[in-house]
């Protein structure tokens, strides 16, 4: 039986042969394909990477939102706060005598002189605008003139 192995094994060997440069190119080819598979890894790792980042960022923004809002209710507050504050002022300035009232609007910057009478009642307003000084009441007159010159017109 030995003998017929040994035949097996022979006639094999002689149908075994290869064309010159097959093993190279096999050699090749697996080389080819480690390269490829650590290529395949490194990408595998980096899209990973991306999607960690991804989520990261996704959350970062959400924070930032959460922040915009709790930061949009902390300024509504303080502005309400602020409009009470000035309406408050006005109509202090509204209820004074304009013998008492004229002197304060004098030495009050124009500007805001002009915002205060112009959130005043017509009446009171005019009070105190006929006992400023002419300077005074002019320029006043025309920041109240000029507020809106620069709105949109339809």
């Amino acid at each position: 039986m030995a003998k017929a192995a040994d035949l097996t094994n022979t006639v094999a060997a002689q149908n075994c042969t290869t064309e010159e440069g097959v093993m190279a190119l096999l050699s090749e080819v697996n080389a080819r394909s480690g390269k490829l598979d650590k290529r395949e890894a490194l990408l595998a790792d980096r899209a990973t990477a991306i999607s960690v980042a991804e989520d990261r960022l996704k959350q970062r923004i959400q924070e930032m939102k959460t922040a915009e809002e709790e930061l949009a209710k902390t300024v509504q507050i303080a502005d309400r706060g602020a409009e009470d504050d000035v309406t408050r002022l006005v109509t202090l300035y509204e209820n004074m005598k304009p013998k008492q009232a004229v002197p304060l609007f004098e030495t009050m910057a124009p500007e805001f002189a002009a915002g205060f009478l112009g959130r005043m009642q017509p009446a009171a307003a005019a009070s105190i605008m006929a006992g400023l000084s002419p300077d005074t009441a002019y320029t006043i007159s025309v920041l109240m003139a000029g507020r809106n010159a620069n709105a949109p017109k339809r």
